[in-house]
């Protein structure tokens, strides 16, 4: 399969353009379809909170009480932390399922037309150079694989090869750690995705978010992550105490297979230099697995996380369709523990007020996107959002807006 570079690169102008519009920093107004809220959202408008760079004394501020809305009740901040965009999508269907989601052209009320036309052509010029990959329909409804991809591990390598050809340029951050792609979840995995590429192709992706908490006299406290500078997503934004994706693995037999949370059993994968071993492990052991190296927290800790439910979402984001379902935890902490990161990638740790933890999310954008909806559900759960306030039933809804399955 030949890879013409040159003809992939889009124009400076062009990846300018579709940065600009996939900043998770900048506000996102979202119409609420029952009713209108009556509040204003307050907005950061101190310069010395840039959308790109903050510290935790920001933090703390914006959490101070002189910050603090009147009415503790106004959720329109949460709202907005809640995407749910429309856009003009394909469905990616394999053997009859719908897998993803493919974009087929930016609307002309968000980018000009012929930066529309040079981003379009992502999706339609180049994907149909690979014919002997991807099927388009005649009317246009839907793209599929080429049926001379039967079995998963083809699939796998065939889709792969067109990653590879698209490039960094097209789609950074890759990570050479590949994800299952199923209809559902604990479905029969068709085949394993490079983990960047999935929200260019609209995968339904899974992950776990851990709430760590701790109370001193009477009242509760999280602990709060900054992410390292150098992280290729989301660089020095806070997070979760610990957080991580589901479903990595790394070989696919002939068939179906279950890969990697949905494994039967431990597989390996070689492919175009993706050496790291599969996980293959269960939700719970991810969570441990995740506590130890993303905050030091021993096992005998980690254990008794307890599972709290799920939230779900779709971002859209220019030409990426990002689907995730994130399986939610709370771990009690004892008063006098201190995480410590062990694989680098988080910059630091703070232990802030849960009440002041609502005010950052609710009044900024320095939390990671979904890091916000995992947040607001623990509000809901731990009683800091109450059911007189305006929008409640709404914004708990909102919480699973998301293809749940």
């Amino acid at each position: 399969m030949a890879c013409n570079h040159h003809h992939l690169r889009l124009s400076h102008s062009v990846r300018s353009s579709i940065a600009s519009l996939s900043s998770p920093l900048l506000p996102t107004r979202l119409t609420l379809s029952s009713r209108t809220l009556a509040s204003t959202p307050i907005r950061v408008s101190s310069p010395s909170v840039s959308a790109t760079c903050f510290t935790w004394d920001d933090v703390v501020r914006i959490s101070d009480s002189q910050y603090s809305s009147r009415h503790s009740s106004d959720l329109q901040g949460f709202f907005e932390k809640i995407r749910e965009k429309q856009s003009d999508f394909l469905p990616f269907v394999i053997e009859d399922q719908t897998v993803g989601y493919i974009h087929k052209g930016l609307s002309s009320d968000t980018i000009c037309t012929a930066e529309r036309a040079a981003i379009t052509s992502f999706f339609d010029d180049h994907l149909k150079r690979f014919s002997n990959v991807f099927i388009f329909t005649q009317d246009n409804s839907h793209i599929m694989l080429h049926p001379v991809l039967r079995t998963p591990n083809e699939r796998t390598r065939a889709v792969g090869d067109v990653v590879k050809c698209l490039g960094e340029e097209l789609i950074p951050g890759i990570r050479k750690e590949l994800y299952p792609v199923a209809s559902l979840f604990g479905a029969p995995v068709f085949f394993l995705l490079e983990r960047a590429a999935a929200p260019y192709f609209g995968i339904k992706a899974y992950g776990i978010q851990m709430n760590g908490y701790t109370e001193r006299n009477g009242q509760k406290y999280l602990w709060i992550g900054k992410r390292s500078q150098v992280k290729t997503t989301y660089p020095g934004m806070l997070d979760h105490l610990v957080s991580g994706g589901l479903g990595k693995d790394k070989k696919i037999p002939g068939g179906h297979c279950r890969a990697a949370h949905f494994l039967a059993g431990p597989l390996f994968f070689h492919y175009a230099g993706y050496q790291k071993l599969p996980h293959g492990i269960a939700c719970m052991e991810n969570v441990m697995k995740e506590c130890e190296e993303e905050a030091g927290i021993p096992r005998s800790m980690s254990k008794e996380a307890v599972p709290v439910g799920a939230v779900s979402y779709g971002d859209i984001d220019g030409y990426r369709y990002k689907r995730d379902v994130l399986f939610c935890y709370d771990l009690k902490l004892p008063e006098d523990f201190i995480p410590k990161n062990q694989d680098g990638e988080v910059e630091s740790f703070r232990l802030i007020p849960v009440s002041q933890v609502a005010d950052v999310v609710r009044r900024t954008h320095f939390f990671k996107s979904n890091c916000s909806l995992v947040i607001i559900d623990f509000l809901f759960r731990h009683g800091y959002i109450g059911p007189d306030s305006l929008g409640y039933l709404e914004l708990l809804q909102s919480l699973r807006s998301g293809d749940c399955s």
